[in-house]
């Protein structure tokens, strides 16, 4: 059975929104429009996540409205039906057929927003919007308020006075993810461990990094998943301590390593994944002990991820096994403890050990609490687990350590007691890499 969000809990979001909401207020919200690509082409179209998140529509040139006043309401502003446009660009849903299909209480054409904002604005206290992110619909709002300003020198009437951002209600819903959210990134991260199973397989000397992003491609779109959830990282070699490497053009050497990062996009939901493996199917021993390490460093994040628990926990669980071991190697000076309070493990460590994962891979949520405390997990929450260490050629160490750079990533949610690794199916020890790019 496909793993999917129901149109019910689609509407169960925006009436848990409206709640938030205090009486008086509307929330507006707007989708994506078509990007264009180069002349009259455009980019594959993708939906805003917070629009998405909360109506499960994926047209172009929409906007909800959440009124909470006298009588609670979402309205849907989007595009008409047109046979012209539809011939040439496909079908569109229509605002006549979206209040049944999405469950909305009222649906209207787009090209009527400008006109009917300033009635729905008119006798509120206050409006949400994605301050910062969306322009256009502060434009809009401002537009309407002031047409509202206008008549109340003869109504008395006043416009909504306050504007307020939406982020906050919004990020923290976002945050915890439903049943059916978590059976729709388990569907993502099957997908995308096995075309990590696949390009493990694939890959050997003289093959390039871009074959590699192909054949990860070519296992997503084969299952569902039409496009990768974010640019593709494919580093052999010394551009595997790139962190953000995506020109994915060089050719794989006998002897490297190869960092791959990729997730696939899977009804909107994200998966985050890194593997890094021998480009000829066996690690060298100096391979070997920095990868045992980053390993090493992953589990003991792990242990951290329960609730009660947080993220910064978990971070310095890991970068003590990785300061402590580059010590014991030599690539850092000094005794463990001084080291770590003097944070040099963050020369080869050099980012965060994971991030929130859903809608957005970087996903919306909180990582502070009002008090300026860390988040504390809860069951729901949807985390990637990515220690690493990155020596650049040209570091001021022993040669043998110059030019690899080690990552391994996995997609945690977190349980009542204590996580499911949704990404568990990718090979992962040493043993298991060299096996299973061995063909058994």
């Amino acid at each position: 059975m496909t793993a999917v969000v129901s149109v019910e809990e689609f509407a169960q979001r925006r009436q848990a929104l409206m709640k938030r909401l205090p009486l008086g207020a509307v929330a507006i919200i707007a989708g994506n429009s078509e990007v264009t690509r180069s002349n009259d082409t455009e980019y594959p179209f993708r939906q805003n996540s917070d629009f998405l998140y909360l109506t499960g529509f994926a047209e172009p040139d929409a906007v909800l409205l959440l009124v909470n006043g006298e009588k609670p309401q979402s309205l849907l502003f989007c595009q008409d039906k047109d046979p012209q446009q539809e011939v040439w660009h496909g079908l569109r849903l229509g605002y006549e057929k979206a209040e049944q299909a999405l469950k909305v209480d009222a649906a209207e054409d787009i090209d009527a927003i400008e006109e009917r904002l300033p009635d729905i604005l008119k006798g509120m206290d206050s409006v949400f919007y994605l301050m910062g992110d969306q322009a256009e619909v502060g434009e809009l709002i401002n537009g309407a308020r002031n047409q509202l300003q206008q008549a109340a020198r003869r109504s008395g009437e006043l416009p909504p006075q306050s504007l307020r951002d939406l982020r906050a209600l919004l990020d923290d819903m976002r945050l915890i993810k439903s049943d059916a959210e978590i059976n729709v990134m388990r569907e993502s991260a099957r997908i995308s461990s096995n075309a990590f199973r696949r390009i493990m397989r694939f890959v050997e000397p003289g093959k390039h990094e871009y074959q590699v992003g192909a054949e990860l491609h070519h296992e997503f779109a084969m299952n569902g998943a039409l496009y990768p959830a974010y640019g593709m990282i494919c580093g052999g070699g010394a551009n595997a301590c790139v962190l953000h490497y995506t020109d994915n053009k060089d050719v794989l050497n006998d002897g490297d390593l190869i960092l791959v990062d990729a997730g696939a996009e899977y009804q909107g939901y994200a998966a985050d994944i890194t593997r890094t493996f021998p480009v000829n199917g066996k690690f060298s021993d100096t391979q070997r002990t920095l990868y045992e390490l980053v390993l090493k460093a992953q589990q003991a994040a792990f242990e951290e991820i329960k609730p009660g628990s947080n993220l910064v926990n978990a971070s310095n669980a890991a970068a003590r096994v990785i300061n402590d071991g580059l010590v014991e190697l030599g690539i850092i000076d000094g005794d463990p403890d001084t080291a770590f309070e003097a944070m040099r493990w963050k020369t080869y460590f050099i980012h965060g050990l994971g991030h929130w994962l859903g809608l957005d891979v970087h996903d919306m949520g909180r990582y502070k609490d009002d008090n300026g405390k860390p988040v504390s997990f809860e069951p729901g929450m949807v985390l990637t687990v990515e220690p690493g260490i990155y020596i650049p050629e040209d570091a001021n160490v022993d040669e043998q350590w110059r030019g690899i750079g080690i990552r391994i990533e996995d997609d945690l949610v977190v349980t009542a007691e204590g996580y499911e690794n949704l990404s568990s199916d990718v090979p992962k020890t040493i043993e298991e890499i060299e096996a299973w790019m061995s063909g058994k």
